[in-house]
């Protein structure tokens, strides 16, 4: 795998090699059972611990952003998310993994943890009171958005709106994963990160994440299937069945 860290102290986070959080994302056909096992080959055999993070219901926000009925968005969501725990679990036992499902961080995991809610809370007042973090979150909603609709035509504003919901739901996973799981060291794994993350991890959106919190890009060394567009972990650009 080709590993780069966000920073310098992502770097530190990669180093100590306690627990990786790989981002999965439910509508990018990417994510294949043979790359979600190989990302899982690779996170074993280096970190002590590894977990799978699935935007699963949050990506019913998304689908409501861009004019499904919310019924419709909140089934196709829950469909999707199924499927994809379905691959990971798939991809997990060929790699002999007992309970694979305890791996998975999907939206039923981690609505009732306490250190989750804390974060999203935070997030949703951050969101509210402060500009210059509001509009970034609002400008990675509006280019994933912008994915998905017609060339050259760009999302309204009430478009966004609705999207960033799922961008607030996820960042918890950003900033604390450490708390969220229960781990003294976390770095979250994904092959494409928005350029929000960036400037999340450069210290230049008011809140910087946890010391022991770090991000990679990881990517196979010789993709074998050609990477798709930019995105966060559950961006629905690409349908994956």
């Amino acid at each position: 795998m080709l590993v780069t860290p966000l920073s310098g102290r992502c770097a530190e986070v990669v180093g100590w090699a306690e627990h990786a959080c790989f981002g999965i994302s439910p509508f990018n056909s990417y994510f294949s059972t043979g790359r979600i096992r190989e990302l899982a080959a690779w996170g074993l055999a280096r970190f002590e611990r590894v977990d799978f993070f699935v935007p699963d219901a949050p990506s019913a926000f998304t689908f409501e952003a861009l004019g499904y009925a919310p019924a419709k968005a909140v089934w196709k969501a829950r469909r999707q998310g199924q499927y994809t725990r379905n691959k990971i679990a798939t991809a997990l036992g060929a790699l002999g993994v007992a309970n694979p499902g305890a791996r998975v961080l999907g939206w039923a995991e981690l609505e009732g943890n306490a250190a989750f809610a804390r974060l999203h809370d935070e997030g949703l007042r951050r969101y509210a009171e402060d500009a210059g973090f509001r509009d970034a979150c609002r400008e990675a909603s509006g280019w994933v958005l912008a994915g998905r609709l017609p060339a050259g035509q760009r999302p309204g504003e009430e478009q966004v709106e609705r999207a960033v919901r799922y961008f607030l739901a996820e960042l918890p996973l950003f900033l604390d994963t450490p708390a969220i799981v229960g781990a003294t060291a976390s770095v979250f794994c994904y092959h494409q990160p928005p350029d929000v993350l960036h400037r999340l991890y450069a210290g230049e959106l008011g809140w910087r994440p946890a010391a022991r919190q770090g991000f990679a890009v990881v990517k196979p060394s010789t993709p074998s299937t050609p990477a798709p567009k930019p995105g966060v972990a559950g961006d629905p650009r690409v349908a994956g069945g």
